[in-house]
């Protein structure tokens, strides 16, 4: 069927403040590492001045925002619901957003008073990740910010699990798995967080319902949300809630299931500075490959050389050379198809 759009995006509306910082300054702060937290406006904003001195970018982000942008540069037609407020933080996510060539329900929308989510991005010098986060407004968003016009006419939809820690978003994120299913949309989840899992795992079972068409998550999340001690116990679990899945492996690459056969992929060797929103790209390369009807493994590929790109680089976007790098590495693949 020839639809409008390729993926239709829905989860939090960050801005992003990528924090270059250390493991010494995470301990010292009582910072939890390598996941994401939620806190309370009042912590972030004592961590903001704590960080004042720091090295930092922004961007508009939100996990699925990462990967919708993503698919977009790739060359996917997208959509993204989601929710600001009509501060400056809210006017800077709106035009970053539609800069990036995205569609979105907040250009026909009238934003609120209220305060943007925020989330900062520590970047250790490991390359790992570390995020705290206000949800701001954003932790209000509805099923009134779904277009289900728009989301008919979609090939995919993709939410992110951290729509489970918010009642509000919880219950839009199911209407919507359920709208996408009973018209004919492909459904795509991702797991998201190890804290997800651990804090809001009745959220996630509620937003998966019955099954989705593919799942994404990576190790640790996989061996949670399974409670398995194996990856063996954990592709047989995850493989009765999802019809297709893809567990990312870092480095090492990922390993994909469709229709019972598993695909390994291989990782790229890169030195590593900075890991945030990997994850997000891997899952945005691989849905525009999926959109452009390239195979599974395809997929795959592209996914794990584009994130191994972006890992080598500061930011959750591709740099101008490593998308020239990627997209070349696409054309190469469409060669083989």
């Amino acid at each position: 069927m020839n639809k409008k759009y390729h993926i239709y995006g829905m989860g939090n509306a960050l801005v992003d403040f990528e924090i270059e910082t250390t493991v010494e300054q995470l301990n010292r702060l009582s910072i939890e590492k390598g996941v994401m937290t939620l806190i309370d406006e009042q912590r972030q904003d004592d961590l903001f001045k704590e960080f004042k001195n720091n090295r930092h970018s922004r961007a508009c982000g939100g996990s699925a925002a990462n990967t919708i942008i993503a698919a977009q540069s790739l060359g996917s037609h997208c959509f993204y619901s989601c929710k600001v407020a009509s501060d400056e933080t809210g006017i800077f996510y709106k035009d970053d957003l539609i800069n990036q060539g995205v569609e979105t329900n907040l250009t026909t929308e009238q934003l609120q008073q209220g305060i943007t989510g925020k989330c900062l991005v520590l970047v250790t010098d490991d390359a790992d990740r570390t995020m705290n986060t206000f949800l701001g407004i954003t932790g209000d968003i509805s099923y009134e910010q779904i277009n289900e016009t728009v989301l008919k006419d979609s090939h995919y939809l993709y939410i992110e699990g951290y729509l489970a820690s918010s009642p509000v978003a919880l219950s839009a994120a199911i209407k919507a798995m359920d709208f996408a299913k009973n018209n004919g949309v492909k459904t795509v989840f991702s797991l998201s967080d190890p804290n997800m899992v651990r804090f809001c795992r009745e959220g996630l079972d509620g937003i998966i319902g019955d099954g989705v068409d593919l799942l994404f998550c990576n190790l640790d999340e996989a061996m949670a949300f399974s409670n398995s001690t194996t990856l063996d116990e954990a592709v047989l679990y995850l493989s009765k809630i999802s019809k297709s899945l893809v567990i990312t492996l870092g480095a090492k690459g990922a390993l994909l299931v469709q229709a019972g056969k598993r695909i390994t992929i291989a990782g790229h060797e890169v030195e590593a500075v900075d890991t945030n929103g990997a994850g997000d790209l891997f899952a945005g390369s691989f849905l525009n490959a999926l959109a452009s009807e390239y195979s599974f493994e395809q997929a795959g590929q592209l996914a794990s050389f584009a994130s191994a790109q972006l890992v080598t680089q500061f930011g959750p976007r591709l740099n101008d050379e490593n998308q020239t790098v990627v997209v070349e590495y696409m054309n190469k693949l469409k060669t083989s198809l």
